[in-house]
């Protein structure tokens, strides 16, 4: 299979990024994400380590198919084959993951290409010297995803903000009541999991982060993802 011709352009990260829990239930995660969405989510990434390679093929056109309709960016966790077989808008690497040069051969030119750098700005500096759409820094806060992550400072968002003109992401154990200080240090976007999926109310639950970055992001529907979404699966066959 080879790389999907998209659109030179390619859709930048900010506002609340929400990364899927580990379900194996297709239908709730569905309704769940479709919460996250609705309260105002501006990116989506799959993440699901457990899951058989079926279940994430399944999970992973499903949400696809949802974010493309709804003008959301949607990004693979460390699968870029998986990310190809999808036409994902791209994928996230960690460090035990491909390069980013080698993800961006393998999904072309217009694919986000996101990079965990945890609290090492010369990993950043090493991302987007070789191409990455975007740099995320984490934990912040304790995590019951990765409890064992390492720990990050504010001053690191700021700092990558003064270096590189590339969207920043904050990561791990971050509630809405957390979101402001890291917002004022220089995060583009708040990438989430737990305060949003595991909340009683999803769609609520994202709103407080939406409304963290209330003022500073266009309508999603207005956006030009959205309208290079719309050219582009109007001219793909599934």
């Amino acid at each position: 299979m080879v790389a999907v011709n998209r659109p030179p352009a390619r859709a930048s990260l900010a506002g609340l990024y929400a990364l899927t829990p580990d379900l194996d239930d297709t239908d709730l995660l569905l309704v769940r994400v479709s919460a996250a969405i609705a309260g105002g989510a501006t990116a989506i990434q799959y993440r699901h380590k457990r899951a058989a390679a079926v279940l994430r093929l399944e999970q992973a056109q499903s949400l696809r198919q949802m974010c493309a309709a709804r003008g959301v960016i949607f990004i693979v966790n460390d699968d870029a084959d998986l990310a190809l077989a999808v036409d994902a808008a791209g994928v996230h690497l960690g460090r035990d993951d491909m390069s980013v040069a080698a993800a961006r051969t393998r999904l072309g030119s217009a694919a986000i290409i996101g990079v965990s750098c945890y609290d090492s700005l010369d990993r950043a500096a090493d991302a987007v010297r070789d191409g990455a759409d975007y740099i995320a820094f984490g934990s912040f806060f304790p995590s019951t995803v990765k409890p064992h992550a390492v720990r990050a400072t504010p001053a690191l968002l700021t700092a990558a903000k003064a270096r590189w003109n590339v969207p920043v992401v904050a990561i791990g154990g971050i509630t809405a009541a957390r979101a402001a200080p890291l917002i004022a240090a220089g995060a583009d976007a708040l990438a989430v999991i737990s305060a949003v999926f595991a909340a009683p109310d999803v769609g609520a639950a994202a709103r407080e982060f939406a409304a963290c970055f209330a003022g500073q992001l266009p309508s999603p529907l207005a956006s030009p993802l959205a309208s290079q979404l719309a050219i582009h699966d109007s001219g793909t066959q599934r």
